[in-house]
């Protein structure tokens, strides 16, 4: 269920996408009087088709679902035979060089007004995230150096204000790669206080993974309940309850959902006193936790505790909602600074400055989307918003074959007064094929390395 829950997450996002992506270079081609002869969603070998509109236009579902074409009447096209003297002012080739590239910027500009769109639904609705309150920061580390104490509450980060740990960590991204000091301002009781959390000595590779942890920087850990209590196990047993608070263990607090986990699967079938904070009543609950193999790969024939409940951690929350103007201005901002990010990215990892094991494939993204699903709309929603920039950032590189090379070739038309040669564009388009390869080759052995890591 879970393989099919991600296959179909993937698929419709990617179709989704794709679709925008495309309608944006049909609609300004019909609008700039452009003959459409075919719209396919996807590649290779079509699945379904149908004609449409008094061009007959075919509409076309293909067999290789990773990506998408708008066919138009081109001059330069001649597989179909000689175009017919009727269509030759509708031909994509007779049109002027401004509307040849508003067509061709029309796609990723769809990508990126549906990026706002869903960032504008996201903005307006409303979620509850964790709030920005941290945990005490480990001794030696950079957040403990630059005076951050627990209970703090985030205000604004690098300049920019934020309301939950998620904007707390987006904002941080640009001065982890920079490797600089980091401003921050936290409330603390009644005060407003200033301080900058420097992250040159983050070790090498830490910006791909917690770098929060790293810096000392944790999300304070609010509340350790028992979620939920299976009928049959040794929680039920013990007379545990959903919504129980969990505030001791052999006498020792309990700050952490993780410490209270791995707890109970080092004692299989030894008895462990809980205490337990029951609305206004204290309890001391004794509990043995049934002994079950584990199912870590890396624990092969260990028994470990299970008790048939889930722990979860309660930490404080904040919701996040805007009106409608605001929302509408956010979700422009968020779209214009994940696409600078993203370019900032690639331009770090063009540079050496940044691992190319960021790079990611169909393989992951299928991954995140899965992900995303199963957390609720609001991820997924944010997963395709996110995806959505980066198919139109991609997409204006000025690469050969991409909307961004042809933009590159209608600027040097626009310098020389004329057409480049069929030579020049045959050689570089072979080149930008190759380049588009390349980062594909790199991105699934990216995908299989992260696969076989997990």
């Amino acid at each position: 269920m879970s393989f099919l829950q991600t296959l179909v997450s993937f698929l419709v996002a990617l179709t989704l996408l794709i679709f925008v992506h495309e309608m944006g270079h049909y609609l300004v081609a019909r609008w700039c009087g452009v003959k459409i002869l075919r719209f396919s969603i996807g590649f290779g070998k079509p699945l379904a088709t149908w004609t449409v509109g008094p061009d007959r236009t075919e509409w076309a579902l293909s067999a290789i679902p990773l990506g998408g074409y708008v066919k138009m009447v081109d001059e330069r096209d001649t597989s179909a035979g000689p175009i017919p003297p009727e269509d030759l002012p509708r031909a994509f080739t007779r049109q002027s060089l401004g509307r040849r590239s508003l067509i061709v910027v029309a796609g990723p500009l769809a990508n990126f007004l549906l990026a706002i769109a869903l960032y504008f639904v996201l903005n307006s609705v409303g979620v509850q995230e964790p709030a920005a309150v941290v945990a005490a920061p480990a001794p030696s580390t950079a957040a403990a150096a630059a005076g951050l104490a627990a209970g703090d509450r985030v205000l604004a980060v690098d300049g920019r204000e934020v309301r939950s740990w998620n904007e707390v960590r987006l904002r941080m991204i640009d001065g982890v790669i920079e490797r600089r000091a980091i401003p921050f301002e936290v409330q603390r009781g009644d005060a407003r206080t200033a301080l900058s959390i420097d992250t040159a000595g983050l070790p090498e590779g830490e910006v791909e993974r917690d770098f929060q942890r790293a810096l000392g920087l944790e999300l304070a850990a609010g509340r350790v309940v028992i979620a939920s209590v299976l009928p049959e196990g040794a929680a039920a047993r013990a007379g545990l309850r959903a919504e129980d608070q969990v505030v001791g263990l052999d006498g020792a607090p309990v700050t952490r959902s993780t410490a209270l986990i791995e707890a109970i699967r080092a004692n299989p079938q030894r008895p462990l006193r809980l205490d337990v904070q029951r609305g206004a009543d204290q309890l001391r609950i004794e509990i043995v936790p049934d002994a079950r193999a584990s199912e870590r790969p890396d624990e092969a024939g260990r028994m470990v505790g299970r008790i048939n409940a889930g722990i979860a951690n309660r930490v404080q929350m904040v919701e996040v909602r805007f009106g409608p103007l605001e929302s509408l201005q956010r979700a422009a901002v968020q779209t214009w600074d994940m696409s600078v990010f993203s370019l900032r990215m690639l331009g770090k990892m063009l540079m050496g400055e940044l691992s190319w094991r960021n790079l990611s494939g169909p393989v992951s993204i299928a991954d995140y989307a899965g992900q995303s699903a199963r957390i609720g709309w609001y991820a997924y929603l944010s997963f395709m918003a996110l995806i959505s920039i980066s198919l139109g950032v991609l997409n204006l590189l000025p690469i050969p074959v991409l909307d961004g090379g042809h933009l590159v070739y209608y600027g040097l038309e626009a310098v020389r007064g004329r057409p480049l040669s069929e030579r020049f564009v045959e050689i570089t388009q072979k080149a930008g094929l190759a380049m588009i390869a390349a980062m594909m080759i790199m991105a699934l052995f990216n995908d299989f390395t992260r696969l076989i890591g997990s």
